[in-house]
């Protein structure tokens, strides 16, 4: 570390607390949790990708392209089907319903009860993945600036807490863009230093890469337990990314802050254009990794060694007796990468490189992408996770606690935003017992994520469902889903969320058939109005604009 990148890190998080404060001016209720329903579709798909492409992420996908492999590389494909659902359902649902959260539907369409489960799902869901998101960059930040691990996460808690007290959500998504730009020219540099600094180019680093590896683009196997395999990935991250964009407040808050429906549409697609951008350069930097640690093996044997702490892995019988680790891996240089990979120390690549290789000044500013992944993950999360309980919660449930007073509301908006974020910080320093960064991520919201879309795909498609039926099937899929993820750890982390979605849809569509054969269907009682389908939505709001044009 320099003085440069010192100078770096403190420039970023000034300017991200001046954002605060700026926006932190003549705050409303309305302005604090909507942004005043003025925003562009700028701010909008910029912030929604950088609010949900988190530091789990920018860690990750290097990682697992020196480790596994590009198989990965399937999740473009998932989130590129799921977008017309997206796109063409949940955004206008909630546009033409105008609704202040995505849970308020729910209610409309089934029961209030149904509205507090899933917004409880939600913020169970994304006050996890704020704490897994922390953790991965911390792990990654203390390694390279040498620093403990806890104080980096007290350390950028603090700064999101602060200036998303002040700001509101105005200054979280402004906070977003200039943090996804900061990333993306931070993955172009570090790119364009691999590549330059490793043997052969572009076409050496891939043939370098490719050499001797097996099922490196797909792998459709079988298999619970196979990691990354095709088939878990393009069902299991089709399901994640349906619930991320479509039900999840954090995305949903960003829609419904936009001027029109029209700009949340556009936004969202300039969402879905950073990510076919930005994953294939993480990528890329794993491949660039691995091929440069091919040729300079040497330069992990440090990793090995802090690892192993003295010892050799069973798995070498062919070291000499007293023979150190570091003069191990010297003589056998051809088992380093196997032995990272074996130790599940592949996170570790990019922050080795960096201390190795990056000059002055880019040390700081890969630091500060990685600074910036995470705040945008805490921002958003608190932000969001504030605004479930205020609205859903306290507004519907605890109306006479509601001040009339604007100042007392937005105070009262404020200290909520602090304590959420005092104990998503405090998780965070505690979540590292639960497995690599990946999996982290995983199963802190499989639990919880394929449960809450199924109540969304249940509400939107499937008419005679009740609330009875999305009550039961939700919470047992839930529960199922858990047990499940502790009785077979061995199994695939992604495979999760086909499980807790199926059963739940399963499950609520099984109780509703009985609730039905019982008590008659919804659209068999008398009622005056239809219920609050995808399709009764969009011909209700055809038949308005008939209406309106006679």
């Amino acid at each position: 570390m320099h003085t440069l990148d010192y100078g770096v890190i403190l420039a970023y998080l000034l300017v991200s607390v001046g954002l605060g404060i700026y926006f932190g001016r003549n705050q409303t209720r309305q302005e604090f949790f909507a942004a005043g329903n003025s925003m562009g579709w700028l701010p909008v798909g910029l912030s929604v990708m950088a609010t949900l492409f988190s530091a789990n992420s920018f860690v990750m996908y290097p990682s697992i392209a020196y480790g596994s492999g590009l198989r990965i590389s399937l999740f473009l494909i998932s989130i590129s089907l799921m977008a017309p659902l997206v796109l063409w359902v949940f955004i206008p649902i909630y546009a033409r319903l105008k609704c202040q959260t995505a849970y308020e539907y729910l209610e409309r369409r089934y029961h209030v009860s149904v509205r507090s489960l899933a917004s409880g799902l939600f913020i169970f869901l994304r006050i996890g993945w704020m704490a897994s998101a922390t953790y991965a960059a911390s792990v990654v930040l203390a390694n390279v600036m040498q620093v403990d691990q806890t104080m980096v996460i007290v350390v950028l808690g603090i700064v999101s807490i602060f200036y998303t007290m002040l700001g509101g959500l105005r200054a979280v998504m402004w906070t977003d863009v200039m943090q996804f730009f900061i990333f993306s020219l931070t993955i172009l540099l570090t790119l364009g230093l691999i590549l330059s600094q490793t043997e052969g180019g572009v076409s050496g680093v891939i043939s370098t890469y490719f050499e001797g590896r097996s099922n490196v683009l797909i792998d459709f196997t079988p298999s619970m337990t196979l990691e990354y395999g095709s088939w878990a990935l393009l069902i299991g991250l089709f399901l994640e990314g349906l619930s991320a964009f479509g039900a999840d407040q954090v995305a949903v808050q960003r829609y419904i802050a936009a001027r029109s429906e029209r700009t949340s549409q556009i936004g969202f697609m300039i969402n879905i254009l950073g990510m076919w951008t930005v994953v294939p350069g993480l990528l890329a930097i794993g491949i660039g990794l691995y091929s440069h640690y091919q040729h300079f093996p040497e330069e992990m044997v440090s990793v090995l060694a802090t690892e192993l702490d003295g010892q050799l892995p069973d798995w070498r019988t062919d070291g000499a007796p007293g023979i150190s680790v570091p003069e191990y891996y010297q003589s056998y240089p051809q088992y380093v990468a196997e032995d990272i990979r074996a130790l599940n120390k592949q996170d570790q690549a990019l922050p080795q490189y960096v201390r190795l290789h990056f000059p002055p000044g880019v040390i700081g500013l890969f630091l500060v992408a990685l600074m910036a992944a995470v705040m945008s993950s805490i921002d958003s999360g608190i932000h969001s996770v504030t605004t479930a309980l205020m609205v859903d919660f306290r507004d519907r449930h605890l109306p006479h606690w509601k001040p009339e007073n604007n100042k007392i509301e937005v105070l009262q908006d404020r200290a909520l935003v602090v304590l959420i974020g005092i104990l998503s910080v405090f998780l965070a320093c505690n979540v590292g017992e639960m497995g690599d960064v990946f999996a982290i991520g995983k199963k802190m919201t499989a639990g919880f994520g394929g449960p809450l879309l199924a109540v969304f795909v249940l509400a939107l498609f499937f008419k005679n469902t009740t609330t009875a039926g999305v009550w039961v099937g939700t919470f047992v899929g839930a529960v199922i889903t858990i047990a499940l993820m502790y009785l077979y750890s061995d199994w695939f982390s992604v495979w999760y969320w086909p499980i807790g979605f199926g059963l739940s849809l399963i499950i609520g569509l099984g109780v509703s058939l009985v609730s039905n054969l019982i008590h008659g269907s919804p659209s068999s009682r008398d009622s005056e109005e239809e219920p609050l389908t995808f399709w009764n939505v969009v011909r209700s709001q055809q038949t308005l604009s008939q209406e309106s044009s006679e």
